[in-house]
């Protein structure tokens, strides 16, 4: 009854099936990896913010690269914004997906080291960017700041490409090495995302919490490629039990029988 399992057509199915289920199998696996790194990633985020401040020189010295479990976490520092040597980040946006620049300004220590100082977003006074922005002043004086420790970007991790010849106190990336060369200081690694105190005019606009990563729909997903694995076998037998019932049957009703007005040859 189920020689036909040894047709081309129903090796070259089966074998096509043999194929699907290790490789669904391995998607899934990949999938709930992708998951648990997530999962694992959101943690360290929400453990950062939960975290009681810091001053940012327990966590951040010069040539120091913050690392994961530091990255946002809440750290305070006391000194005086120099906004003398102050750069804008360009082609950066805003929670309404607008196109402006973010403000970076040198925060001078009481020790004297410098701690690069995200202030937040403001817009482009014009479509070329080429000019430098208007930019809100921050307190004068010695002040108290707080805000989340991040790394200094890369182009491998923020798509972000480097520009030369770009316009003067302009750069494109958030980098404390560069920035030690240029303002010839002892310059903490990484840089502070500002989120106090706030602006009195809103601007610049102060960055928005860090989103999550979304782990649950590679979890779905992983689910979703088992059960796709667990279908192809079962797919594969209801077709077999279907393709050896139907030859079943024909076998049962045998050949087709001539019909009664159908001429007979002459007897000789």
């Amino acid at each position: 009854m189920y020689r036909f399992l040894l047709s081309r057509q129903w090796v070259t199915l089966t074998l096509v099936a043999l194929l699907l289920v290790p490789t669904m199998i391995a998607l899934g696996i990949w999938q709930m990896t992708r998951y648990e790194e997530r999962s694992a990633r959101n943690q360290l985020v929400t453990d950062a913010l939960a975290a009681d401040p810091v001053p940012v020189e327990e966590l951040a010295a010069p040539g120091h690269a913050v690392t994961r479990p530091e990255r946002y976490r809440t750290v305070t520092a006391t000194g005086r914004f120099d906004t003398d040597a102050e750069v804008v980040v360009r082609r950066r946006t805003n929670a309404d997906e607008e196109i402006g620049f973010h403000v970076l300004t040198p925060f001078v220590l009481d020790d004297g080291k410098v701690l690069l100082v995200n202030r937040g977003w403001i817009p482009s006074d014009g479509p070329s960017q080429t000019a430098f922005p208007k930019v809100p002043a921050p307190p004068a004086g010695e002040t108290t700041i707080t805000g989340r420790l991040m790394p200094d970007e890369t182009t491998e991790a923020s798509g972000i490409k480097e520009l030369e010849g770009l316009p003067d106190r302009q750069i494109m990336l958030i980098n404390s090495e560069r920035e030690a060369e240029r303002l010839n200081a002892d310059v903490l690694g990484g840089y502070v995302a500002q989120t106090a105190p706030e602006p009195r005019n809103g601007l610049p606009q102060q960055l928005g919490d860090p989103g999550k990563e979304n782990a649950a729909l590679n979890y779905a997903y992983a689910i979703q490629w088992w059960l796709f694995a667990a279908a192809v076998p079962v797919g594969w037998f209801v077709l077999a039990r279907r393709e050896a019932r139907e030859r079943a049957q024909k076998a049962e009703q045998g050949p087709d029988t001539e019909s009664s007005d159908t001429p007979r040859p002459a007897a000789v």
